[in-house]
C-alpha cells in the first residue's frame, strides 16, 4: 500500500521533468540547428568590468575561414537570452553572434548603465576573435540595447559597418545625437505600437515617428521619412532606412517582421553571409520549447511538493481539515474578491512611484525595480490583512506548522532550482517565453535575493492568508477553487492590460502615456499571478495551511525577479 501511495505521489513529479526535458530538447535543437555551437562566455570589458554573453558560432568558421559578426544586445531589465530570436537567425545565415548581457544585467558586472552599458568592451572583444571578419561587423540593439551599441559605435566609429536600432533611438537621454553621417548605415525598426515613442523620438504616437524632427535630422531630410526607402549611400556608410512592424516595444522580440527587417538590412550592408531569405525563420520553435520547459517547471514544483508531502518527514503537514470562510458567494465575498483583484492594480503606479522615491539603489537594496515591486507588494499585503478584519467571514485557522512549511518550501524550490541549473548547463537555455524568464542566479544575485526575500515573504504570508482564509467557499469543486483564486490574484491585471493595450491599439498610445516602463513590467504580473494562485491553491488543498504556498512562492518569486532585474548599485 505504501509503495502504491509513493508511486502515485511521484506521478506529477515525473510528468514535470518529462515536460521540461521535451521543451529543453526542442529549444536546444532549434538554437543549434545546422551545427551552430553556443558558448557561455565571460570576458573583460572596460575598467576591469567582467561581461557575460552567449557566443553563437556557425559551423565551419575558423581562423582560416572567418565570418561576419553581429553584436546583439537586449533592452533594460532583460538578458542575453531575450535576443535569441535575432541571434538564432543571424547565426543560421553564417554570422558569428555575441548576445551580450549589458552592464548590471544577467551575469555582467554592475552597475547598470556603466561603461557605455558594456557596449564598447563587447565590440572590442568581438573584434579580437580570430574567427571574425573585422571588415564586416554589424551592431543590433533593442531599446536600451540600442544605446549600448551606439556607445560602442561612438567609441569605435570605424569598428563596424552597419547598425540596427530596434525600438531605440539616437540622442538624449543616453546616446550621442544622430546625424546623416553617424551612425554608419543605420536601420531604425520602430514598431507602430511602441510604448516608448515619447522617450525615443519625441512623438506621442509611434505611428507618427516618420514626422519626428529628431528622426528626420538623422535621415538628413525635413520631410516625413518614407518607411522602406533607403536614404543616403551604403558604400559611403550614410544609408538610412525606417521600418515600422505591426507590434509593440516588447513585441519586437517575438515578431518575425521586426526580426526579418534586421536580417534584410545586414544582408544589404555586410558581406559574407548566406543568402537565406528573411522569411525563413525557425526561432519561434525555440520560444515554444522554453515555454514548454517553463510550464514543466511549474508542474515539477507541484509534483515535488506532493512527493515530499507523501514522505514520513512531512506527514504532519498533510490534510489538516479547515472550515470555509463563506457558505456561499454573497455580497461580502464579492466585495472581498473585488478588493483582492483590483486594489493591487489601482495602487500599482502610485506605490511604484513611492517605492522609487523612498528606496533608491543602495548597497542593501541594489535593484531599483525589485525594490519598487517589493514596496508595492508589502503595502498591498497589509491592505489585504486589514480588509480581512472588516470583511471577516467564519473564523478559519489555516496557519499550520511554520517550521515544517519552511523546510518543505526550501526542498521544493531547491529541487526545482537544480533542474533550471541542469538546463542551463546542458542545453544553454533558461525557462522563458517572451518577457517571462526564469534563469539561475549568479552569486551576486543570490546575495541580493536573501535581502529581498524578507519583504516578499511578508507579502505572501499576508496575501495568501487573506486569499485562503477570507475567500474560501464551502462546497467549491476543485476547478471552481482554482479559478476563483486565480481570478482573485490575476483578474485585475488582465483587465488593466486589456484596457491599456486596447487604448494603445485604437488611440496610438497607452492610456497612461507617461508610464510606458511600468506598464510593460505589468505584463509579467499576469502569468506570474496565475502561477502563484495555482501553486498556493495546490498546496492549500493538500495541507489546509496557507504557509507552504506562501513560502514556496516567496522563494520562487524572489528568485525570478532578482535574476531578471538590473542591478543599479555596484555589488561584489
Amino acid at each position: 500500500m505504501g509503495v502504491k501511495l509513493l508511486n502515485k505521489n511521484l506521478r506529477l513529479f515525473h510528468l514535470g521533468w518529462v515536460i521540461i526535458l521535451i521543451g529543453a530538447l526542442l529549444a536546444h535543437f532549434i538554437q543549434t540547428s545546422g551545427g551552430i555551437s553556443i558558448r557561455d562566455i565571460r570576458f573583460n570589458g572596460n575598467n576591469g568590468q567582467v561581461l557575460s554573453g552567449l557566443l553563437y558560432v556557425p559551423p565551419g568558421v575558423t581562423a582560416e575561414n572567418k565570418a561576419p559578426a553581429i553584436l546583439a544586445v537586449h533592452g533594460y531589465i532583460n538578458s542575453r537570452e531575450t535576443q535569441s530570436g535575432f541571434a538564432i537567425e543571424y547565426a543560421r545565415r553564417g554570422y558569428v553572434v555575441l548576445a551580450l548581457d549589458q552592464s548590471g544585467h544577467g551575469y555582467s558586472d554592475g552597475p547598470a548603465f556603466a561603461n557605455g552599458f558594456g557596449g564598447p568592451g563587447a565590440l572590442a572583444y568581438l573584434r579580437g576573435l580570430d574567427i571574425v571578419d573585422t571588415d564586416n561587423i554589424g551592431l543590433e540593439g533593442h531599446s536600451m540595447g540600442g544605446w549600448t551599441v551606439l556607445a560602442a559605435a561612438a567609441t569605435m566609429p570605424d569598428a563596424y559597418k552597419a547598425l540596427v536600432l530596434e525600438g531605440s533611438s539616437t540622442g538624449a537621454p543616453f546616446a550621442m545625437e544622430g546625424t546623416p553621417e553617424w551612425p554608419r548605415n543605420l536601420a531604425v525598426v520602430f514598431s507602430k505600437y511602441d510604448e516608448f515613442s515619447q522617450l525615443m523620438w519625441n512623438v506621442d504616437r509611434a505611428q507618427d515617428v516618420a514626422d519626428s524632427p529628431k528622426l528626420q535630422a538623422v535621415f538628413g531630410t525635413d520631410q516625413a521619412v518614407v518607411p522602406g526607402e533607403v536614404y543616403g549611400d551604403i558604400a559611403q556608410g550614410t544609408a538610412r532606412i525606417l521600418h515600422m512592424p505591426n507590434t509593440t516595444h516588447p513585441g519586437d522580440h517575438i515578431s518575425p517582421e521586426a526580426i526579418g527587417y534586421s536580417i534584410d538590412w545586414f544582408a544589404e550592408t555586410l558581406d559574407g553571409a548566406e543568402p537565406l531569405p528573411s522569411s525563413d525563420q525557425i526561432w519561434l520553435w525555440k520560444e515554444i520549447g522554453t515555454l514548454i520547459a517553463l510550464v514543466g517547471f511549474v508542474v515539477l514544483l507541484a509534483g515535488t511538493f506532493q512527493a515530499l508531502l507523501g514522505t514520513q518527514a512531512f506527514a504532519h503537514l498533510r490534510n489538516n481539515p479547515v472550515k470555509a470562510a463563506h457558505s456561499e458567494r454573497g455580497a461580502k465575498w464579492w466585495l472581498g474578491f473585488a478588493i483582492s483583484a483590483f486594489v493591487p492594480v489601482l495602487t500599482y503606479y502610485l506605490f511604484f512611484g513611492w517605492g522609487e522615491q523612498l528606496f533608491p539603489a543602495s548597497a542593501l537594496l541594489p535593484q531599483t525595480i525589485t525594490s519598487q515591486i517589493a514596496f508595492w507588494a508589502v503595502l498591498n499585503g497589509l491592505i489585504v490583512f486589514l480588509v480581512g478584519f472588516v470583511l471577516r467571514g467564519e473564523k478559519v485557522d489555516a496557519r499550520g506548522n511554520i517550521l515544517g512549511s519552511i523546510l518543505i518550501a526550501l526542498a521544493t524550490v531547491g529541487i526545482g532550482y537544480l533542474f533550471v541549473l541542469a538546463a542551463d548547463f546542458l542545453f544553454k537555455i533558461d525557462f522563458r517565453f517572451w518577457v517571462v524568464a526564469l534563469k539561475p542566479l549568479s552569486l551576486v544575485q543570490a546575495k541580493i535575493a536573501l535581502v529581498y526575500l524578507v519583504p516578499f515573504t511578508l507579502f505572501f504570508v499576508l496575501a495568501l492568508r487573506g486569499l485562503h482564509t477570507g475567500l474560501s467557499v464551502a462546497g467549491d469543486s476543485r476547478l471552481k477553487q482554482y479559478l476563483s483564486n486565480i481570478g482573485a490574484l490575476a483578474l485585475g491585471f488582465l483587465v488593466f492590460l486589456a484596457f491599456q493595450y486596447g487604448w494603445l491599439l485604437f488611440a496610438g498610445h497607452l492610456f497612461s502615456i507617461e508610464e510606458p516602463l511600468n506598464t510593460v513590467i505589468a505584463i509579467q504580473f499576469l502569468p506570474l499571478m496565475t502561477i502563484i494562485a495555482f501553486l498556493s491553491t495546490f498546496t492549500y488543498r493538500r495541507t489546509g495551511s496557507y504557509l507552504p504556498g506562501a513560502f514556496i512562492n516567496a522563494l520562487f518569486v524572489t528568485w525570478y525577479i532578482v535574476a531578471g532585474q538590473a542591478t543599479q548599485f555596484p555589488v561584489s
